[in-house]
């Protein structure tokens, strides 16, 4: 039953705004409460002793335990450098994520002061009225008091783990977090804020800890796997030298050499914050990224299912057109501005406010507002725009209803029942069907009405018009009759077409999946463009094929359009799409598409018009509804995934040549001297990979990321490893140990001997000299894997100018400030040692470009042989081919 006051609350229309004001000042906002977080000092502590910080600390123990304390305090710096930097970064990232979170306010209806407001969720009060529909979350614990159905359903799986929707009656309890399924009521808050079920709920479950995402766990066995190498050669390596006798001091310091060589530390922290920065870009685009991990998925997109309304065109209803039986209307106006008139005959501007007045009293909560000389709908556009007509003929209020059915998107159709009959408003075919329906009397002039109104239809809709009809029955228990067709003018935005254009040149196929009439689909599709060259199709949702296989064969084109398509046909376009290794992109805004949009890899919901359960299904909000905003979003994906790739090369390629040095003395036995000390090795992780990583990782995205199809694959592939591990790496490295070689022999050193220590210094300064030089040339190199040096440019990207700047201060600072040259076991080379550390320089320049040159002959050798050939499988395309690399 209705609680204490209800009836009296109804009666009044809601709370006034005193009311308001004097509840949230008594009880607060309606919000949980803000979950404990971790002291930062213990978030810190954290970084500090996971796996590789432990590994180094081992490291510096052994190092202590050898007589070394200069390498154990050194590498215990190291440790705490990269755990404070690996803090800062995680912190930034989730205070990034949680201001992106803030964007998107969950919002509820309410009734105060007897109108219909929206208002945020924290402004729930006790005592609110508020009006539910179907796809709405819940803000607030509350009591049933009326349903404007035949039922009205919950889903309370956040709570119970329940799937299946609870049906509700008046006096029922109704939970904050939960979801409207179908229906629509008003309900009483009863509960806000910390008093809420749910808020229970979050206490108890705010230490749960965050699963990794795809995209962490691939990083992560990464970074394990190279870490776990490091170990093994470097234990081996002591186990060798123990067996053949050799020092053990040596032995030692050889395999704690290896292990922090190959510890790639600031890996993780460097992705995660690159993610971070390209989620707060698209927040800027207006696309709000639910899931840092995907940004990394929006690269890979390979196929986008879009819906037309809203995102295509502008959401912005207005009734131009009505047909009626006595003749045309044309209704002039602007926008939602509840102000113009009708031109038509008499009688057909009569039997059209007829038509406006049966069909505003299926949705009586809908209207627009002004808000700063413009007026904007309350309710559904489509709805809105209704009322907004009626408003123009200047209709009369309607009597209260007896029974309403709200439209139903199964059914198409949304019905009321007063004392003036049965009022019908939905899509025409629905509306038709509902009156040839069989079990009534027959009516001979109401099935020529609509035959008439049928065959009008497809004028109306073939001028890209959107179309509702309205019939009405003055007894419930007869055929009714339809009164009138309205169409809809809904423009498409103005840009677009040039976002389908961006789409095909980045090898995305687009499908237009909509659940409006196919002649309004196919107008709207053939004005902005978006038929491609595939000879594409429009087909009904009821007409695709029943086999997944025949389904993917009839969608895998551009620009296909299908109309009038149910929710779960949207999931079966999802599934048959994935099945042919599509990375597929799914618009939804309904209740219904949230298993779409779950399912796809890539859920796409509306920000602006969307449900409530569609925004939490989804991957991907749009704030603005903007069919350009997907193509902006796929932009910066694709370029977060190559600026990953980037600096993952930058950090490989160092890798290399500080583990080039060990494994030459090592292989040697001793008879080269080692050139590099694990101080040196450690002002190398500390001077070269952080900075520029951190720049190469902040790459703004270009026009060439978005010329041909996305690459496939994983991050870290063969071209990406040939070109670490078998040009940029090893040629630093060469170059590096040639001038290392060269100092020493100017000097006097011969094979096998033990070089003079100032000797040995400067030839060590040398190959950590070539080493910087080296990798300061690599940051620009890594900025494209296909360009030439030269193609990219000097002022694209200033964080590197920065990095690189301080790269060259550092090198100055390690060589020549004291004590550090004594400590680390290199002082500057002489004039033979700098010539051949330049050298590192157009060594490097060099070997990347014959290297792209190379892999440019074999792209366009490998694309004349399958002339004539079929293509390969969609989303699968070579990882060399020129469309997967091209931009990046």
């Amino acid at each position: 039953m209705a609680g204490p006051g209800s009836r009296e609350l109804i009666a009044a229309g809601g709370l006034t705004d005193a009311e308001v004001a004097e509840r949230l000042r008594r009880d607060g906002p309606n919000a949980l409460p803000a979950p404990k977080r971790p002291h930062p000092l213990t978030l810190l502590t954290a970084q500090l002793t996971h796996f590789f910080a432990v590994m180094l600390w081992v490291a510096a123990g052994l190092a202590l335990i050898a007589g070394m304390p200069a390498l154990a305090v050194a590498i215990a710096v190291v440790v705490v450098l990269n755990g404070v930097f690996a803090f800062a970064q995680e912190y930034r990232a989730d205070r990034a994520a949680e201001r992106l979170r803030d964007l998107l306010p969950v919002r509820a209806r309410v009734r105060r002061g007897g109108r219909l407001a929206v208002v945020e969720s924290t402004g729930l009060v006790l005592d609110d009225l508020v009006v539910l529909r179907a796809g709405d979350r819940i803000c607030a614990d509350a009591e049933v008091l009326d349903i404007h159905a035949r039922q009205l359903e919950v889903d309370e799986s956040m709570l119970t783990g329940e799937s299946r929707a609870v049906h509700t009656e008046p006096g029922a309890r109704l939970f904050a977090g939960t979801y409207v399924v179908s229906g629509q009521g008003e309900a009483r808050v009863t509960a806000v804020g910390s008093h809420t079920r749910l808020a229970g709920l979050a206490a108890v479950t705010e230490h749960a800890t965050r699963p990794q995402s795809p995209l962490s766990r691939q990083l992560h066995r990464v970074v394990r796997m190279v870490a776990l190498i490091a170990i093994g050669v470097g234990g081996l390596s002591f186990a060798v030298f123990a067996v053949l006798g050799r020092d053990t001091t040596q032995s030692l310091l050889f395999s704690i050499g290896v292990t922090v060589a190959l510890v790639p530390e600031g890996l993780l922290p460097t992705v995660t914050l690159s993610l971070a920065r390209a989620g707060q870009r698209m927040a800027a685009a207006n696309a709000l990224v639910r899931r840092l991990e995907a940004v990394e998925t929006l690269g890979a997109t390979t196929f986008v299912c879009t819906d037309k309304t809203g995102t295509l065109t502008r959401n912005e209803m207005q009734i131009v057109e009505v047909w009626t039986a006595a003749g045309s209307v044309i209704v002039e106006g602007e926008g939602y501005r509840p102000e113009g008139h009708a031109r038509g005959n008499p009688d057909a501007v009569a039997a059209t406010r007829a038509a406006a007045d049966s069909a505003a009293r299926c949705s009586p909560d809908a209207h627009a507002r002004e808000d700063q000389d413009r007026w904007l709908p309350v309710g559904d556009p489509l709805e809105v725009a209704v009322h907004v007509l009626a408003g123009k003929l200047d209709v009369r209020s309607a009597p209260p209803p007896l029974h309403r059915e709200p439209f139903d998107n199964r059914i198409r159709l949304a019905t009321v029942t007063d004392r003036d009959g049965l009022h019908l408003i939905g899509a025409p075919e629905a509306v038709f069907a509902a009156c040839r329906r069989g079990g009534r009397p027959a009516n001979t002039d109401t099935d020529t009405d609509t035959d008439t109104a049928a065959a009008q239809l497809e004028d109306l809709t073939a001028r890209g018009l959107r179309v509702i009809a309205v019939a009405h029955a003055p007894d419930p228990a007869t055929a009714p009759r339809v009164l009138a067709l309205f169409a809809f003018a809904d423009p498409p935005r103005a840009d677009v077409a040039a976002a389908i254009t961006a789409c095909r040149t980045a090898g995305i196929k687009i499908a237009m999946v909509t659940g409006d009439h196919p002649g309004t689909a196919t107008a709207i599709a053939t004005e902005i463009g978006f038929f491609g060259p595939d000879h594409s199709i429009v087909v009904e949702g009821k007409d695709l094929p029943a086999d997944d296989d025949a389904l993917a064969d009839l969608l895998e084109r551009d620009g296909v359009v299908v109309a009038r398509v149910a929710p779960e046909e949207k999931l079966r376009i999802t599934l048959a799409l994935q099945k042919r290794g599509h990375v597929v992109a799914m618009t939804g805004d309904g209740v219904n598409d949230g298993p779409a949009l779950c399912t796809a890899d890539i859920g796409v919901a509306m920000g602006a018009s969307g449900t409530d359960v569609a925004r939490e299904a989804a991957d991907l909000v749009l704030l603005d509804d903007h069919f350009g905003t997907i193509v902006a979003a796929i932009h910066l994906g694709r370029a977060t995934f190559a600026n990953i790739r980037r600096f993952l090369t930058y950090h490989l390629t160092d890798n290399v040549a500080e583990l080039t040095p060990f494994a030459v003395w090592a292989v040697s036995g001793g008879s080269i001297p080692l050139g590099f000390t694990v101080l040196q090795v450690l002002a190398l992780d500390i001077g070269t990979d952080m900075l520029p990583a951190l720049a190469l990782g902040a790459e703004p995205p270009n026009p060439r990321t978005m010329s041909g199809p996305a690459r496939s694959g994983s991050l870290m592939d063969g071209p990406l490893l040939r070109r670490a591990f078998g040009v940029l790496g090893p040629v630093e490295a060469g170059v590096g140990m040639i001038a290392f070689l060269l100092v020493l022999g100017v000097g006097g050193w011969t094979l096998g001997t033990t070089p003079d220590a100032a000797l040995l210094a400067t030839a060590s300064g040398t190959l950590f000299t070539a080493v910087v030089l080296g990798q300061l040339t690599n940051a620009f190199l890594c900025r494209s894997e296909t360009r030439w040096f030269g193609a990219t440019g000097w002022r694209g990207n200033p964080l590197l100018l920065f990095a690189v700047a301080t790269e060259l201060a550092l090198l100055v600072v390690f060589l020549w400030v004291p004590p550090l040259p004594g400590l680390l076991g290199g002082t500057p080379p002489d004039s033979v040692g700098w010539v051949a550390a330049a050298a590192a320089v157009p060594a490097m320049l060099v070997a990347d470009t014959a290297h792209k040159a190379w892999r440019g002959h074999r792209r366009r050798s490998s694309d004349q042989a399958r002339v004539g050939r079929s293509s390969p499988p969609r989303g699968h395309h070579d990882a060399e081919s020129p469309r997967a690399t091209v931009g990046r």
